[in-house]
């Protein structure tokens, strides 16, 4: 895993001096991606740089890799693993390729030049690259299937300047932060999620999970190289469930691989302990000794813990269970109050947004207390997505709200902008645009039933927008600390398959994840598999919430304070004196309730401070 930045000169050869000085300067800024080697390269109409963390053949793996092939000069920088590398190695050593070590960058780079454009559809992974042909001038970038590691851009007269993150851009010269109404609208209607390839930045846009742009002196242009696609699921239940469970095992074995130490994250919920199952069972297999397993939790919580439709239960029994069960070298990580508040800008800054508030400084300081003892875990994020884990694929409200189930109520959101702001953005108007826009890439396929058609819906929208906005929060929290989390349920084979699974089998004997239930009921404790969704834990320490509520009011004391520039000072008392959390509908997701929401917008002011955008009207 590592940070990428670049940029293309077509105009003009670049000057070295200049280049290296403006290329150096945007990736510091990513510098936390990558803490363990860092490369240049400058050739005339191309500027590209790499901030590497050593998971794979430390010796072979530096970047900036650069090739020749049949009389051509490639050049690759690439954050993320591929994890069908052994396979497309053999593949291409039969064509001839030889290779100087096992690094997953070199194979990806000598595929790039036997498949061309097509390369992508000849992984599997999570990625973000740039391939520069020195000899045809061409600029190749590509981002992953299902979007886990991101790829942001801007346009200058047609020359590209690309980067991990968002941050890094504003090195480039005539790239400064500005937002416009729809920045406003994607952050107020949508956020902490928004529209896929669509940031709050003006002129500054995310290449879209499974798509590549091709750049040339002349064109720039984009491809979708995959999507999901409605087939008939001819399986049987016996099939389905077998087919379910070696996609599963595949792709939790295959994220095993790393030259540096691994674990995985354990809560005690289905997902985890899935994952945790299937490497423990690796690890003894090819005897590795022990797994490594980690889990989080706050001060007090056992304490303060208050039951809610969203979060019904707390982890710390769940696991016990699987530790004792799969014997693993196991440490809970215990947050306090005060980290988590004192952390909101970080996790901000990690975000170049505000985002799911302490949600995502929890994350943050979790990766930071278990990276000094391992530097790649696998969680279990997106399950949730593809199996059908959410209450909103159950609910009736959520079902026919006709917007995002995760952010119904806009009538609050549109009450939280001031009044100036407000009388020239209709929050639910955008959001409505959005949310068909959305729907309008839905293929309807005659053959499911209704509630299959309705299902699928909802699971097209939460993978493109909820799930996104979970796998930001993955990606930005850990490479933060310079850890790598894998995601494998997050496996696009995993996602075609269980797309088409007719509803009556996902939602097998009524359950949310029922059909992933079914499957491991045999090799899960019983306790395991029959747990209700609980989402990944916050804290319920009253301290916290005092202490969010402080910092807002110190916030909203100040004459100058940023945010009030955008937000309506009421409104904010209001929430500020809000005291019945666990009857309220959460402002995103299940978690975001009044504390996240006092926390968000802190955040915002914090945003708004460091970036200090221009704010267009």
């Amino acid at each position: 895993m590592c940070g990428i930045v670049g940029f293309t000169n077509f105009n003009e050869k670049c000057s070295t001096s200049e280049c290296r000085k403006i290329i150096g300067e945007m990736y510091e800024k990513i510098a936390r991606r990558g803490p363990d080697e860092e490369g240049l390269f400058i050739e005339n109409n191309i500027a590209m740089g790499h901030k590497r963390l050593i998971v794979i053949d430390p010796d072979n793996g530096k970047q900036p890799m650069t090739y020749k092939y049949q009389g051509q000069d490639f050049t690759i920088v690439f954050n993320g693993q591929i994890y069908n590398s052994n396979e497309i190695r053999k593949v291409l050593e039969k064509n001839g390729f030889e290779f100087k070590g096992h690094s997953d960058t070199e194979v990806l780079l000598k595929a790039y030049m036997h498949y061309g454009y097509e390369v992508c559809e000849h992984i599997n992974g999570i990625f973000a690259f740039a391939i520069w042909n020195e000899t045809k001038k061409e600029l190749f970038l590509a981002r992953d299937h299902m979007g886990v590691k991101p790829l942001f851009y801007s346009i200058k007269n047609k020359e590209i300047i690309f980067a991990s993150e968002i941050k890094a851009l504003f090195e480039y010269p005539s790239i400064y932060p500005k937002i416009s109404r729809l920045g406003i609208s994607e952050m107020f209607a949508l956020g902490p999620a928004h529209t896929p390839g669509v940031t709050a930045f003006e002129e500054i846009e995310e290449l879209r999970p499974a798509h590549y742009m091709i750049v040339k002196k002349d064109s720039i242009c984009q491809r979708r190289y995959w999507k999901l696609e409605n087939k008939v699921h001819k399986d049987s239940f016996e099939e389905t469930c077998y087919n379910v469970k070696s996609l599963l095992e595949n792709s939790i074995e295959s994220q095993l691989v790393s030259d540096v130490p691994i674990c995985t994250f354990l809560s005690g919920g289905l997902d985890s302990s899935i994952i945790s199952l299937y490497a423990s069972n690796y690890y003894k297999k090819h005897n590795l000794g022990r797994l490594n397993t980690f889990s989080v939790d706050y001060k007090d919580n056992d304490k303060n813990f208050k039951k809610t439709d969203f979060q019904p239960n707390t982890d710390k029994d769940y696991i016990e269970i699987m530790k004792n069960k799969l014997d693993t070298n196991h440490e809970t990580i215990t947050l306090d109050t005060p980290e988590l508040s004192e952390y909101l800008r970080d996790a901000m800054i990690a975000r170049d947004m505000p985002g799911m508030a302490d949600v995502d400084s929890s994350l943050l300081l979790f990766c930071k207390k278990v990276k000094p003892k391992a530097t790649v875990a696998l969680t279990g994020e997106c399950a949730d997505e593809l199996f059908a884990g959410y209450p909103w694929f159950f609910r009736e409200d959520a079902l026919k709200s006709n917007t995002f189930p995760w952010s119904i109520n806009l009538e609050d959101r549109q009450r939280i902008l001031n009044e100036k702001i407000g009388e020239k953005i209709d929050l639910k108007e955008y959001a409505n645009y959005r949310y068909k826009e959305s729907l309008s890439d839905i293929d309807e396929f005659d053959l499911d039933d209704e509630d299959t058609k309705q299902k699928k819906k909802i699971t097209y929208l939460t993978m493109n927008w909820f799930m996104q906005t979970l796998l930001d929060r993955s990606d930005r929290m850990a490479m933060y600390s310079g850890m790598e989390l894998r995601v494998p349920f997050c496996d696009y084979r995993i996602a075609e398959y269980l797309f088409n699974i007719p509803w009556k089998l996902k939602a097998y004997n009524g359950r949310e994840k029922g059909l992933l239930r079914y499957i491991m009921k045999d090799v899960l404790p019983r306790e395991i598999v029959e747990r209700k969704k609980s989402p990944y834990p916050k804290t319920w320490n009253p301290t916290y919430t005092n202490k969010v509520r402080s910092m807002l009011i110190d916030i909203m004391k100040k004459e100058d304070a940023p945010v009030k520039s955008l937000l309506n000072e009421k409104e904010i008392l209001s929430i500020i004196n809000r005291n019945n959390e666990s009857a309220e509908r959460p402002w995103f997701g299940q978690l975001m309730t009044t504390p996240q929401l006092m926390a968000y917008i802190c955040q915002i002011n914090m945003w708004l401070e460091e970036y200090k955008p221009l704010i267009i009207n």
